[in-house]
């Protein structure tokens, strides 16, 4: 406010004072107030601001802007009227300007909680996850004033996890009812990914505090994340219910009724919030995710094409045309593409993207060389950002082929959960297991789903592994169960799984691919369970998944020794299973579906226990929501046009083809010795 006007006296004080008052509980009267302020005195800063203010607190969001937007860029320095006009901006829904507004207000004001609260949910909105962690961090850090806690938060604010950790127990051993505390606590497990412990905390802290509305907002997330969709629902139905306008509750659960595929209601809350928010480049983007998901392709790629046209650097939506497949980028989207990577302003994420999708670009006009330089430095870029370590991955196949024998599926015969009900459809992505899903929920008593990763949950439970450098106990914590616990875990996966079934069909489909990992705990847990093994020719697969960016998981798919590598494992595991338990596993071969769709679906359908029903080779007319990168091609009969795809880029798939080894020959069989290798070793 500085160098705009006196400070107020006298009548002006005390107009403005009892305009300031009427603000909270009769804004219609602050605005009568601050008008006739400005009557007397018609360039009054702090009257326009009450102005502003009780414009906005009336609903008419557009109108505070237009009050506070001349204002604002006459006062850089004056944090309240930043504060207000991002206030007004994020009501009108001009996330990007309230950001920018918070932004400024912020770094006038760093001691102002509710400035870093408003950054962080704008931040939300606008799709910003780990920017608005890091200002959610400074709020927790601006509104305590115990020592001790303003030492942790400022930890969280510099990601200095242990740190926040140790300060923060310290005090909960004095302090254990300290629901701020608890809640901080829960951010640092979550952090890391420490799930369950972050749960537990924030259940803590709702037990102490039922009001506290951030902890079971940080609590519906820590669900989402774990993939517990009905208690994140849960959670969220209650906060709506004290908020239901508010952007992030709607976002999450947008977000979270797509997941369990409730699509067209996804769609509808995506609609609705887009309409009061219409300038979020991110929240177009997930709508075209769920309006993709529903077989609406055209809708699907004007919502991309408006994210886009708010933000054109924005390259996951430019990747996201590109992951429709049957999309063909238009020369001028190619060449906006090719500018945005010549920007030094643009962020890691949008750099690796804008790469795949030029990757895909110049495949689709067979410049095959620039293709897969933009793949390959694509994958590189990404790579830079995960953990994945080949060796590990090797052992705990080693480990799984030594534990899972004949003689242990003998000795826990009639064990487990004895439902009948799960298909798992395993492998490597794109090796055809959409087709299969797709083929399978075609008929009239299977129901599909999507990719659940409730058996990996199960897994990494098992495995007791807080810290990455542990070791993990998994798989050979499940030689260690009983035969009740067996049962118990198998009942769990189907509690945890209802919520995707949206029919009463006896039979539904779980398609996660990296199941195969835990094919030895499926059978130990549902030994009537149905696997299924897509498998394409190795340099098929394994190249089509390098070109494939995955918004989560598939760490290994960056680097074509790591597939190599993984696709040799994942066989050989396999293979173990064929000669441990003969038959239990129906492989599917890419290339002889392709050859001959009826023979193959007919043998596949047998070995679930299904009568063939024509539907089956119609799968193409299946509308069900398919959110997996082969949701196009599934809506078209089989074509054997990419089967061979990836000899275009043979000259650069040596790496591949020397980590593959004898996998590369023995195709479509195993290597002779594959299975056998870990017992030669002695």
């Amino acid at each position: 406010m500085a160098g705009l006007a006196a400070q107020p006296v006298g009548a002006f004080a005390t107009a403005l004072a009892h305009g300031r008052r009427l603000l909270a509980h009769e804004p219609s009267l602050a605005e009568a107030q601050a008008l006739e302020i400005l009557k007397v005195v018609p360039h009054s800063p702090e009257a326009q601001l009450l102005l502003g203010a009780a414009q906005r607190a009336k609903g008419e969001a557009k109108a505070a802007l237009a009050t506070l937007a001349p204002l604002a860029a006459r006062a850089p320095r004056w944090p309240e009227l930043h504060y207000e006009f991002g206030l007004a901006a994020f009501d009108a829904g001009e996330i990007a300007l309230a950001v920018k507004a918070f932004q400024r207000a912020a770094q006038l004001a760093p001691a102002s909680a509710p400035v870093w609260r408003a950054l962080g949910d704008a931040l939300t909105v606008a799709g910003e996850a780990k920017a608005a962690d890091a200002a959610y961090a400074r709020h927790i850090q601006a509104s305590v004033n115990d020592p001790t806690l303003i030492a942790a938060a400022e930890a969280l604010c510099e990601d200095k996890i242990a740190v926040a950790e140790r300060l923060l127990k310290a005090h909960l051993k004095d302090h254990p009812t300290d629901v701020a505390a608890i809640r901080m606590l829960a951010e640092t497990a979550g952090r890391i990914g420490r799930y369950v412990d972050s749960e537990h905390l924030l259940v803590r802290a709702l037990e102490l505090a039922p009001s506290f509305h951030p902890a079971r907002h940080n609590l519906a997330i820590i669900y989402y994340r774990q993939n517990r969709l009905e208690e994140c629902l849960s959670q969220l139905e209650l906060l709506l219910e004290i908020d239901p306008t508010d952007p992030n509750y709607r976002n999450l659960q947008a977000g979270a009724l797509s997941r369990v595929g409730d699509v067209d209601q996804s769609i509808a809350v995506y609609e609705t919030i887009l309409a009061e928010y219409p300038h979020q480049p991110k929240g177009w983007m997930s709508y075209g995710h769920a309006l993709k998901t529903a077989g609406r392709r055209d809708d699907g790629v004007a919502a991309y094409r408006r994210a886009i046209a708010q933000q054109p650097s924005l390259g996951e939506a430019y990747w996201s045309l590109a992951n429709l497949k049957m999309f063909q980028f238009q020369a001028a989207e190619i060449a906006a593409m090719e500018s945005a990577l010549e920007r030094t302003d643009i962020s890691l994420e949008d750099r690796f993207h804008l790469h795949y999708a030029l990757g895909k670009a110049f495949e689709d006009a067979a410049v095959y060389d620039r293709s897969f330089e933009h793949y390959a430095e694509g994958a590189k870029l990404r790579r830079t950002q995960l953990q994945y370590d080949a060796d590990e991955n090797t052992a705990q196949i080693d480990r799984s082929i030594r534990l899972f024998t004949p003689s242990f599926f003998a000795e826990r015969q009639d064990q487990g959960c004895p439902a009948q009900d799960p298909i798992f459809v395993v492998g490597l992505p794109r090796s055809g297991s959409t087709l299969i899903e797709q083929i399978l929920s075609s008929h009239s008593q299977v129901e599909g789903t999507a990719e659940l990763p409730e058996i990996g949950h199960i897994a990494r439970g098992l495995a007791g592994r807080p810290q990455r450098d542990q070791p993990s106990k998994y798989p050979d914590a499940v030689g260690e169960l009983s035969a009740d616990r067996l049962r118990e875990l198998g009942e769990l996966y189907l509690a945890r799984t209802r919520i995707h079934r949206k029919t009463d069909k006896p039979l539904f489909i779980d398609k996660l691919p990296n199941n195969f990992a835990y094919t030895g705990l499926i059978l130990s847990i549902l030994p009537n369970a149905k696997i299924i093994d897509a498998r394409r020719h190795p340099m098929a697969s394994c190249f089509s998944g390098f070109k494939q960016h995955f918004a989560r998981g598939q760490n290994f798919s960056y680097d074509l020794g790591d597939l190599g590598r993984y696709y040799s494992d994942y066989v050989r595991l396999m293979a173990h299973f064929d000669a441990a338990l003969p038959g239990r596993v129906h492989r599917v071969i890419y290339e002889r579906m392709v050859a001959d769709t009826e023979g193959e679906v007919r043998r596949l359908l047998a070995h679930c226990g299904l009568e063939f029903e024509p539907a089956c080779l119609r799968f193409y007319e299946n509308d069900r929501a398919v959110r997996t990168a082969s949701s196009e091609q599934v809506r078209q009969p089989i074509f054997q046009d990419a089967v061979e795809h990836w000899k275009h880029y043979e000259p650069w798939l040596g790496p591949l083809k020397a980590a593959l080894g004898e996998c590369l020959d023995a195709y479509p069989d195993a290597p002779r010795r594959s299975h056998l290798d870990l017992s030669n070793k002695g």
